[in-house]
């Protein structure tokens, strides 16, 4: 696993994960890690404008706060909406 080292908006040191993706509307969010093993996942990084700024609600949706490329929910049914 290759780990690109990064730092957050607030300091924080994070690790992306460039293999490990999931597919996004205008680009991929690559999964982020809290440590250089790989071992405490953090969060989402995403692949169309560079934020760490994203959100996943209950349901599996990522969304980035910056630029709004939306990852569609896992399974979707109209009566979350």
């Amino acid at each position: 696993m290759s780990l690109d080292a990064s730092t957050t908006a607030d300091g924080e040191r994070v690790y992306t994960d460039r293999a490990m993706v999931e597919r996004g509307a205008d680009g991929p969010f690559y999964v982020v890690f809290a440590d250089a093993d790989g071992a405490s996942r953090w969060g989402y990084r995403c692949g169309n404008c560079e934020s760490f700024d994203t959100a996943m609600d209950t349901m599996g949706r990522i969304q980035c706060t910056e630029c709004g490329n939306l990852r569609k929910p896992d399974e979707w049914d109209a009566a979350h909406e």
